[in-house]
C-alpha cells in the first residue's frame, strides 16, 4: 500500500514560526496547479501499488476552490488504483471553513479534516500572526462536526512565551470537551530563516523556554491519557481507532508519493526523492515535461537510523525482530548496547525498545544515541 501527499504552497499570510515552503502571493496559483497535474501524469514511480491514503497539505490547501481539489482527485483516480476506503485528508484553516464547503468536500470523497486551530485564545493567535480568530476556531469545529466529519483532527501549539500553564490546560480541556478524536500538539520551535527567529535574534521577542515546554508537554500527556487518548506518536494523540493512517504510514516506512514543490517521495525500501522548493522553477520545469526532483539511494545504515528515529517516536517503539530480519543480528546487539546509558528512560522488553513517560522528553537525543555510524 502507498500514500499520496499533495503540497499546496499558498497561504493568506505567513505565520511567525512557519518554515514550510509556501507563498503568500497567489499570482502563480493557476500555473502551479497545471504543473502539479502534469507532474502526476508524468509520474512513473511505483504507481503499481494501491493507494490507501491521500493527504492535501501545505501551505493552506483549503484556499483552493473545491473545483480545483476535485480536478486533482480525478487525475489521481485516473493515474492510480485508490482503495475504496482510502483515508483522504485536507488541512484547513478555520477562516476557510463554511457549511457549504464542508458539504462539497464530503461529496468529493474527502473524509478526514485537519484544522489548524493552534490556540483557542485570541491573543495567542495574534502573536502567531494567524489569519483566523478564536471565535472561528470554535465555529470551524462545530461546523465540521455538524457536517459529519467524525474523523477530525486539530493542531495545537504549546511552549510559546506568553502561554501560561493554565491557558495551555484550558486549550487541552476545550479540545477534549469538543470530543475531538485526534489531536496533533507541537512545541513551538524556533526555525532558522523564520520571522520568529529573526525577531528573537534582534531581541524584539522573547525566546522559548525549554523548561516551560517540557512542563507543558508532560501536562499534555497526563491530561490526554486521563481522557482516554492513546499517545501513539510523540506529537499525536487519538482515541482508539482514530490514528492518522497517512502519517502512520510514514512512521512505518511505507512507500509514498509526493507531488508539488518541496514534496518528498519514498519507495518503501531504499530510495527517496524530493522536488525543488521554488514555485516558479517548479512550473518552468514541468512546462518542459521534466519533474524537478533530486533523489538519493539510502545506505543500510541510513535505513536503519531512519527506522530507529521514526519507530522510537511511536508507542510501539523499536521492533528488534524487524531489525534482526532486515539488517541482521549484529545490529540488534549493538543497539541494545547503545541503549544502556538511557536505560532509565527506556522500556526494553518483549523484543522492543520503547520510551518511558520521562523518556519522551528526550526522544530525539535518545534516537541519536542509538544511531549506527557509517563505516
Amino acid at each position: 500500500m502507498a500514500g499520496i501527499y499533495i503540497h499546496i504552497p499558498f497561504c493568506r499570510q505567513a505565520c511567525l514560526y512557519c518554515n514550510f515552503h509556501f507563498s503568500t502571493s497567489l499570482r502563480l496559483k493557476n500555473d502551479l496547479i497545471n504543473a502539479l497535474l502534469k507532474e502526476i501524469a508524468l509520474c512513473t514511480l511505483y504507481n503499481d501499488k494501491p493507494v490507501e491514503t491521500i493527504y492535501f497539505g501545505g501551505g493552506t490547501p483549503s484556499l483552493l476552490p473545491a473545483e480545483t481539489l476535485n480536478t486533482i482527485l480525478d487525475v489521481l483516480h485516473q493515474k492510480f488504483t485508490i482503495n475504496a476506503d482510502a483515508e483522504i485528508t485536507i488541512e484547513a484553516n478555520p477562516d476557510d471553513i463554511s457549511e457549504q464547503l464542508l458539504t462539497t468536500w464530503k461529496v468529493m470523497g474527502i473524509n478526514r479534516l485537519s484544522i489548524g486551530v493552534q490556540s483557542f485564545f485570541e491573543e495567542d493567535l495574534k502573536w502567531m500572526n494567524r489569519a483566523h480568530t478564536a471565535e472561528q476556531s470554535v465555529n470551524s469545529i462545530r461546523l465540521a462536526q455538524h457536517a459529519g466529519f467524525d474523523n477530525l483532527t486539530v493542531d495545537l501549539i504549546y511552549g510559546s512565551p506568553a502561554l501560561s500553564d493554565d491557558k495551555w490546560q484550558q486549550n487541552i480541556n476545550k479540545a477534549i470537551a469538543f470530543n475531538i478524536p485526534h489531536l496533533s500538539c507541537y512545541a513551538l520551535t524556533v526555525e532558522p530563516k523564520t520571522a520568529l527567529h529573526s525577531l528573537i535574534a534582534k531581541h524584539k521577542m522573547e525566546d522559548t523556554d525549554p523548561g516551560q515546554q517540557a512542563r507543558q508537554f508532560i501536562q499534555l500527556i497526563n491530561r490526554l491519557n486521563e481522557a482516554g487518548y492513546e499517545h501513539y506518536e510523540i506529537s499525536n494523540f487519538s482515541i482508539p481507532g482514530k490514528r492518522s493512517r497517512h502519517n502512520t504510514s510514514y512512521w512505518q516506512g511505507k512507500p509514498y508519493y509526493g507531488f508539488g514543490p518541496s514534496a518528498h517521495s519514498f519507495n518503501g525500501t531504499d530510495t527517496r526523492s524530493w522536488n525543488i522548493a521554488n514555485n516558479a522553477l517548479y512550473i518552468q520545469s514541468l512546462l518542459q515535461n521534466i519533474i524537478p526532483a533530486e533523489s538519493e539511494r539510502l545506505t543500510i545504515v541510513q535505513r536503519l537510523n531512519e527506522y530507529i528515529m521514526t519507530s522510537l517516536r511511536t508507542m510501539e517503539g523499536i521492533d528488534l525482530s524487524h531489525i534482526h530480519s532486515q539488517f541482521g543480528a549484529a545490529y540488534v546487539q549493538r543497539i541494545l548496547a547503545a541503549a544502556q546509558p538511557y536505560a532509565e528512560k527506556l522500556i526494553i522488553q518483549d523484543n522492543s525498545i520503547k520510551l518511558t513517560h520521562a523518556g519522551k522528553l528526550f526522544a530525539d537525543g535518545i534516537a541519536a544515541g542509538l544511531f549506527e555510524d557509517e563505516l
